[in-house]
């Protein structure tokens, strides 16, 4: 990989995104008219924290504030990142037989989950909650069906900004007819093997129960919180979430089981890095402005992972416009893993307000197109932002290994045309390059370039504004059918 030298002091997203606030407003190709929603609620993917990657069910008040206190003084709040998020583990395992609401674990929170919001509040942060859509959570706590309203309103009388809403211990009665579990797709159809009624390759799964059991839920929050909460959808990729999820009211939802710091493989229910890749390349057409496809929690800092596997982790969620809510504990990261959270140009591709969609792979590389491999995924990404047209080249050998981008095979980009090329981790310009640019990545490693013009202007008229026509890349032209 090229030399990662400590780059001058970056300014933070917030300035740098804040001039384009008023021009991302008045853009229209964002979604239709008619499906805008009111606010800007989850219009960009979120930042923050989530503690089950830190902690599991080891929580307590102390531990969300010092978070939050660390999020500040470590920058990145700055940086974007918003919510402190509450996982599971966080109430009695009993409702009040009174309200019948959940009831925070008085020793855990002192001062009720509505004391610890106003306290994250009073740091300009916001809090997230955890529920579920069964009857118990993943770790055995109150579920939330059949509660959906007292639940919301419970929330929004304490003050919380988001819920990630779970998927464990589903009544029999509301289980799906048909079954579809990401884990067991294999890029069909018809290469799949679910484990029980594979549905018609017509099925509309916004009729499915799962569908039923996450509006409810949605239009409980809307109807009962009398606030803006987030609504971040967790039923694993389940009955096809990623074709439904905005109309159930979600801002993103999880396309996969529980992520594992590790390159690939898995490890009981929990996966690597690659297959989770793998998978949302083949969906990443539903993800956009207020709705994202959510590769789950980030394991920066967490682990045996290389620091070139860090960088493509960080680098790939963040180049496929996942929410990236860090879930490692704050009081021990190292400076390595704080400056790739902080990374001020890839979280600019992240939230960009004029482009929502996510960059998509403009060629596999080790495989032919379309190739469904939990080893080798796609390894050439390309997408427009503000600024230009990026590529993200993955090396997904276990060597080091020469990736070569052609400018002709790149929207946006011509043979005929001289570019200057920029690296993304060091912010240092690489040089002008025609045709082509070729480079040495580390095993596991990622490139992230953005290209301009020479002097820095946007490659595609208009670009930097949106107005200009930055095609799909032709492999996308050729996509079969996914579901």
């Amino acid at each position: 990989m090229m030399n990662h030298s400590t780059p001058p002091k970056p300014p933070s997203l917030p300035t740098l995104l804040l001039s384009l606030l008023s021009l991302s407003l008045t853009l229209t190709h964002a979604l239709p008219a008619d499906k805008k929603p009111s606010s800007q609620l989850g219009r960009l993917p979120s930042l923050g924290f989530n503690s089950w990657n830190a902690f599991r069910c080891d929580i307590h008040e102390d531990k969300f504030l010092t978070t939050a206190a660390l999020m500040v003084s470590l920058g990145l709040k700055d940086a974007g990142y918003t919510y402190v998020n509450i996982d599971d583990c966080w109430s009695l395992k009993e409702r009040d037989n009174v309200t019948r609401r959940i009831v925070p674990d008085p020793e855990r929170f002192p001062t009720g989950i509505k004391g610890t919001a106003e306290k994250v509040h009073e740091l300009g942060l916001k809090l997230g909650i955890y529920g579920d859509a069964g009857g118990k959570t993943c770790a055995g706590y109150p579920g939330s069906l059949g509660y959906e309203e007292v639940d919301a309103q419970a929330w929004g009388e304490w003050g919380v900004d988001y819920l990630k809403y779970d998927n464990c211990d589903v009544p029999a009665e509301w289980a799906d007819k048909y079954t579809y579990w990401p884990e067991h797709w294999y890029g069909g159809p018809p290469a799949e093997a679910q484990e029980g009624l594979t549905a018609p390759s017509n099925y509309d799964w916004s009729k499915s129960n799962s569908t039923l059991r996450y509006t409810r839920m949605g239009d409980a929050l809307t109807k009962k919180s009398k606030r803006d909460i987030l609504y971040s959808l967790c039923n694993w990729g389940h009955s096809h979430v990623e074709t439904w999820g905005a109309k159930a009211g979600g801002k993103s939802w999880r396309m996969w089981g529980d992520i594992v710091p590790q390159w690939a493989g898995q490890q009981e229910w929990s996966w690597g890095f690659m297959p989770i890749v793998n998978y949302a390349t083949f969906f990443l057409e539903y993800s956009d402005f207020y709705g994202h496809d959510d590769l789950d929690m980030l394991e920066v800092g967490n682990g045996n992972l290389t620091e070139a596997e860090t960088r493509a982790h960080f680098g790939l969620w963040a180049a496929l416009k996942s929410p990236l809510l860090i879930g490692t504990p704050l009081d021990e990261i190292t400076e390595k893993d704080l400056k790739v959270l902080k990374n001020w140009e890839i979280l600019a591709f992240n939230q960009d307000p004029v482009y929502g969609k996510p960059a998509l792979p403009y060629k596999w590389g080790i495989n032919p197109d379309w190739t469904w491999n939990q080893t080798h995924p796609a390894e050439f990404y390309t997408g427009p932002s503000i600024r230009g047209i990026h590529i993200f080249l993955l090396n997904t050998l276990d060597t080091t290994a020469t990736k070569t981008a052609v400018f002709a095979d790149i929207p946006g980009l011509s043979s005929r045309g001289t570019y200057e090329v920029r690296d993304m981790w060091t912010h240092k310009s690489l040089g002008t390059f025609k045709k082509e640019i070729k480079l040495k990545l580390e095993a596991h490693d990622l490139a992230a370039l953005l290209v301009t013009e020479v002097g820095g202007g946007h490659p595609v008229k208009g670009g930097e504004k949106g107005k200009g026509s930055v095609d799909v890349p032709e492999v996308y032209k050729r996509k079969p059918k996914s579901g």
